[in-house]
């Protein structure tokens, strides 16, 4: 062993120890890494820093980029949304639907987004079916985990592991090429987790953060039951060609135009409306009726106006686009002594005020005249843009606080089937092969850029830098051990023990070794470790290295063992109230089964001969 080798070996469990204590963070420990590889001479500097130019750190950052895009049209929530109208009042169906949704999700963009994506929806049906969250926040984790099984560009290792087979001259993996495994995974995590469930109980009572409020209890706060419409104007109807301000049917009607949809293009658009909005034919109003003894009847014949159906009380199914909160006056507002008549909060603000409370109580009567006090509370509707900008008004207003549908905005809905195109032709050209994966993953982004799908502020926010940084900061250690030796050294060592026993034995003695050195650094890192070692120990055995390679990317997925072996688990450590041995517990056990089906599965599918 020479002092080269010694000194990647140090830095190496130096670098294992840093990450397992957390202290520095991971992209400035990749740093380090960097940094130390070339000044210690066993790499040069463009050695060390290859990995800037590595065309997997492009297609990761492209992955996030995409992923975002897909939250921000409102595919993800919209997903979310089926998944609670199928499941109804089952346990059972909740949650093998969930698992589904997420896993097939996941497999197209970041499952830490997922997951987070879907914490507040597996919040808000648990508590709707009287559930504890425990049953539902594992199994939803576990979902995220395999998701990164089923397509090469679900996680990173796998496209970490794909590279590592290009660099050595070898056929890379397909973009379906684990979808065999994964399915079979997926099927054995949501069986697994029907039975396992119970062991998991009721979360404790005692220490659980108070909810931020929703829309249905403002909706009752302020006495909003019942006062929504859905309206479309029809096409003889007098209100076409005339703004809101000339028909002012606030005061003359007693009703507030809250939103316009309006289909432009073959697609809706949920139009914000201000004093100058002209209403043309076809337009669908949302209106809050606010006058109790309007002739309704009367006004729809002589408006030309037709009744729709609503799906939601108060527009709750509008809540990706049309936002609520409560807004109260501070010392210095000059609203206090003027009524909202008086302010024009409409025309200043694209925000309707549609109830007000004082002394705790809602008042109902006459809001447009009341005069506004010192510690009144307002609850304004309209786009969540036009509320994000009041909370910058702050010497006029003091946004209170924003319901918890404010995670579920989604500020390009209206772009969605494009984003879905967007995604569609990135899958294409990665099956088709028509152009290299980073090649079609830029495509996508260049597709969800030009159909505003994404902006590029929220492009270069999207993508999570630590994570580029701690992939290139690893690349290099491939490289020096293989120039040390230390990659020889490991292959000799596994085959040495485990040769003998047969190909079979080898491969769950990878899968073991790479789950467990997961167990203390990061999925990806692990994965840049390991797939050297597994393409050697194929050539040393003269084996084909696909089912090696193959068996290391699919046990860097299987980080079910400990709160702290994935990010995906962290998130739901603390909605699910768990404790470190629960997912000990149940993920011991299922680690071990994935790790039977994957040793039986892949040289089936995967040939062990060349």
């Amino acid at each position: 062993m020479t002092l080269e080798l010694l000194w990647v070996l140090g830095l190496l469990l130096a670098t294992v120890l840093m990450f397992a204590c957390n202290r520095p963070r991971m992209d400035v420990v990749a740093l380090l890494v960097i940094l130390g590889l070339p000044l210690s001479g066993v790499l040069t500097a463009q050695e060390a820093l290859a990995g800037f130019a590595d065309p997997s750190v492009v297609l990761i950052a492209a992955l996030f980029v995409i992923g975002d895009g897909l939250v921000r049209t409102g595919v993800a929530y919209r997903l979310g949304d089926w998944l609670v109208a199928r499941a109804g009042n089952s346990e059972t169906r909740l949650l093998v639907l969930l698992m589904l949704c997420v896993a097939g999700l996941g497999s197209v963009m970041s499952s830490t987004g997922v997951v987070a994506i879907f914490i507040p929806v597996v919040l808000s049906v648990a508590n709707r079916l009287k559930l504890s969250p425990r049953r539902l926040m594992m199994p939803l984790s576990v979902a995220g985990l395999i998701s990164g099984m089923l397509t090469l560009v679900a996680t990173p290792p796998n496209l970490v592991i794909h590279a590592e087979l290009v660099r050595h001259g070898l056929e890379g993996f397909s973009f379906f090429a684990f979808t065999p495994f994964g399915l079979a995974i997926l099927a054995l995590g949501i069986v697994y987790m029907l039975f396992a469930r119970r062991w998991l109980g009721e979360a404790p009572a005692d220490g659980q953060p108070e909810a931020r409020r929703t829309f249905q209890q403002l909706i009752a706060d302020y006495r909003l039951a019942g006062r929504e419409r859905r309206l479309r104007v029809g096409s003889r109807s007098p209100l076409i060609g005339k703004t809101l301000d000339e028909l002012d049917l606030r005061r003359n009607q007693g009703m507030n135009v809250v939103a316009v949809e309006r289909y432009s293009h073959f697609r809706r658009k949920l139009i914000s409306p201000s004093a100058a909005t002209e209403l043309k034919s076809g337009d669908v109003l949302l209106v809050d009726l606010f006058a109790p003894n309007l002739d309704l009847l009367g006004f729809y014949h002589d408006m030309a106006l037709e009744p729709l159906p609503l799906r939601g009380h108060y527009f709750t199914d509008q809540s990706h686009e049309v936002g609520m909160a409560e807004v109260t006056l501070p010392p210095e507002s000059a609203l206090i002594g003027r009524s909202l008549s008086e302010v024009a909060f409409r025309t200043q603000h694209d925000l309707n005020v549609v109830g007000l409370r004082r002394n705790r109580q809602a008042l109902e009567d006459n809001l447009v005249e009341e005069k506004l006090r010192l510690g009144d509370t307002l609850l304004v509707v309209g786009t969540w843009k036009a509320i994000r900008q009041l909370q910058a008004r702050s010497r006029d207003f003091l946004v209170l606080s924003l319901p918890a549908e404010v995670d579920e905005v989604a500020p390009a809905a209206s772009q969605a089937p494009f984003a879905l195109l967007s995604l569609l032709v990135m899958v294409v050209l990665m099956v088709s092969g028509l152009v290299p994966n980073v090649l079609a993953a830029l495509i996508a982004c260049l597709l969800m850029g030009l159909f505003r799908c994404i902006d590029m502020d929220s492009a270069y926010r999207a993508i999570h830098w630590p994570t580029l940084l701690l992939i290139v900061g690893m690349l290099p250690f491939a490289l020096a051990l293989e120039k040390t030796g230390g990659i020889a050294l490991a292959v000799q060592g596994l085959v040495t023990a485990l040769g003998g026993a047969g190909p079979y034995l080898i491969l769950a003695g990878l899968f073991l070794v790479t789950a467990l050195i997961g167990l203390f650094i990061s999925n990806t890192a692990t994965a840049v470790l390991m797939a050297p070692v597994a393409i050697a120990t194929a050539q040393q055995l003269g084996a084909s290295p696909a089912p090696f390679a193959m068996i290391v990317a699919l046990a860097a997925s299987a980080a079910f063992m400990t709160p702290v072996s994935s990010p995906v688990n962290t998130l739901v450590l603390g909605p699910g109230h768990y404790r470190f041995g629960d997912f000990v517990r149940l993920g011991v056990p299922f680690t071990l089964l994935v790790m039977l089906v994957c040793v039986l599965m892949v040289p089936w599918l995967l040939p062990l001969r060349p």
